[in-house]
């Protein structure tokens, strides 16, 4: 299962994004969205998206605007 988080240090629903996969786990692709070099994969969030919210969570091919515990946990099979 691939995930990728777009996301920035600054973003309290980034870090809880970021804090939720680390207690449980979960290995996830970090993609700050503040970084010059990431600026390409940062577009294909948003254009994929349509919306320039952070964070931006793609979950084997899902994407995801925002932080959905819930959501998350069942694309990932989690109680």
């Amino acid at each position: 299962m691939k995930i990728i988080m777009y996301g920035s240090e600054r973003c309290f629903w980034c870090v809880k994004a970021k804090n939720f996969f680390k207690e449980n786990n979960i290995d996830f692709e970090e993609v700050d969205v503040n970084l010059p070099e990431n600026r390409e994969k940062t577009m294909e969030a948003v254009k994929a998206t349509g919306q320039s919210g952070i964070p931006i969570i793609k979950i084997d091919g899902e994407w995801l605007v925002g932080f959905d515990e819930g959501r998350i946990r069942e694309l990932l099979k989690l109680k």
